[in-house]
């Protein structure tokens, strides 16, 4: 292992941390990508079964808000025992999940296979390994967050028109045993995982020695726990958190907090914090709000008479450009200028989405959808990437398995209502602009919040200056 100056680990930015990314890529493909794909097998589930479309559409339902209402489960199981083991289980659950499916003989069976089986397992898989990227990259934390979390749109701008054509060769069933001899990758994913050593000062590594960083053997894998947790007093660790910097006694007290194990009573003491807790009420607001462009563009399109072939370009559009936005956001918010604004960028990618919603009713023609298909992916991929990260920089890295199993467990429930939600816009007035209007409404009020949480960070931070000799 490589050591710094004072004979401490450094931080991992190159070697086995990167590999810990590259497994976290292929697990949001797995996971994100592969629900994303569900919506294919729609027509076939409803020729097979002879079902409705509120029926139908419920497979897809579950599996979205299981990955995100299970989310503090895969925390749980992490913290306990490991991200390896987490990770493991969820993809044996979620391959065994798609492969009862492929036999199914009911819809009420897809919507427990497919739904709630493979939910689950990729709720045990998702949280996990983004919280081992925050722990395995230091400096350049945002663009590994920002690598890892493109594997969505890559994985959906590939696996797309592979499973079509698999449906199309194969069956639905044929299609769905190939898709569950992929996700079963998610154990080697997990495998992968191989815990390392955190840096000194924490996950973010700016205050370890320069000695020895980025030395680090991929061959040689150091140890570490999976996530530091936090002081059994809950005021202590609360103290920690908004005031990290505050004294020699907190440093020592972060030092003793990475050797502790995973069964601290106050794992959820961050649950308290102002902060944390406006962050919460802006995912709300956020969850019930992103969704719906994905859901209703191209029927937007298709009624101001964009062809349907052109229609589904839009869609493309907005895939291939959130890739765009998770890397390169990623890497501009680790700049050393924008680094201690992280969550302000996070706030302007947010906004700037709300913004376009509210335009969408002005534009009528293909030629204007496709700026906003562009604008819309990118920000969604911006955000989408710093989710983590302003999570970790509220919250602190010993708490970061934890309150992200919160923060994706606060989107279950807005993405299982917000697509009927505008659907039944649609229907009561009879056109798509309610829709859009509420979207955006929904992400400029989740912006709204968060700049209030800015604000007050702000406000706390320049009366600890003013205080200062």
């Amino acid at each position: 292992m490589a050591q710094g100056g004072t004979g401490r680990p450094t931080p991992l930015d190159g070697g086995w941390g990167w590999v810990v990314v590259c497994s976290c890529f292929i697990v949001t493909v797995c996971t994100r990508a592969v629900t994303r794909c569900v919506s294919i097998f729609f027509v076939e589930f409803q020729a097979q079964f002879q079902s409705d479309y509120a029926s139908t559409a419920w497979v897809h339902s579950l599996v979205d808000s299981a990955t995100m209402l299970c989310a503090p489960l895969g925390s749980l199981i992490a913290n306990r025992w490991s991200c390896r083991v987490s990770v493991m289980v969820g993809g044996v659950l979620a391959s065994c999940g798609l492969l009862l499916s492929s036999f199914s003989t009911s819809l009420e069976l897809l919507y427990f296979s497919m739904g709630i089986m493979t939910g689950v397992g990729f709720a045990l898989c998702y949280t996990p390994a983004i919280v081992m990227v925050g722990v395995a990259v230091g400096r350049r934390r945002a663009l590994a967050y920002g690598v890892a979390m493109s594997g969505s749109g890559i994985g959906t701008f590939v696996l797309a028109p592979v499973v079509q054509l698999l449906i199309e060769r194969y069956s639905w069933r044929g299609a769905l045993l190939i898709l569950s001899a992929l996700v079963a990758n998610l154990c080697v994913c997990g495998a992968l995982l191989q815990p390392v050593s955190p840096a000194p000062g924490g996950a973010d590594g700016e205050d370890a020695p320069s000695g020895g960083r980025g030395r680090q053997a991929a061959s040689s894998p150091v140890h570490l726990p999976d996530a530091c947790r936090l002081p059994h007093d809950p005021k202590q660790a609360e103290k920690l958190i908004q005031d990290p910097e505050d004294s020699a006694q907190s440093a020592g007290l972060r030092r003793r907090l990475r050797g502790r194990g995973f069964r601290s009573s106050s794992e959820y003491a961050f649950l308290l914090l102002p902060d944390f807790l406006g962050l919460a009420v802006s995912f709300l607001f956020l969850a019930s709000g992103c969704s719906l462009p994905f859901i209703y563009l191209v029927p937007y399109a298709l009624r101001g008479g964009v062809a349907p072939q052109r229609a589904a370009f839009l869609m493309s559009v907005l895939g291939a450009v959130d890739i765009v936005g998770n890397v390169t956001y990623g890497w501009l918010t680790d700049l050393r200028c924008l680094r201690p604004h992280r969550l302000l960028c996070y706030l302007v990618a947010v906004a700037m989405e709300g913004v376009c919603c509210l335009l969408v009713p002005l534009l009528r023609s293909f030629p204007l959808l496709v700026p906003f298909a562009a604008v819309y992916g990118y920000f969604d991929g911006a955000y989408v990437a710093l989710i983590p990260v302003v999570t970790s920089d509220l919250v602190g890295t010993q708490y970061l398995s934890s309150a992200l199993g919160v923060v994706y467990f606060l989107h279950a429930i807005p993405y299982l209502i917000s697509p009927p939600t505008g659907g039944w816009l649609v229907d009561l007035t009879g056109s798509y602009t309610a829709t859009f209007l509420f979207s955006g409404a929904m992400l400029l009020t989740s912006s709204f919040i968060l700049s209030l949480v800015v604000g007050v960070r702000r406000y706390r931070r320049d009366r600890r200056q003013a205080a200062l000799p």
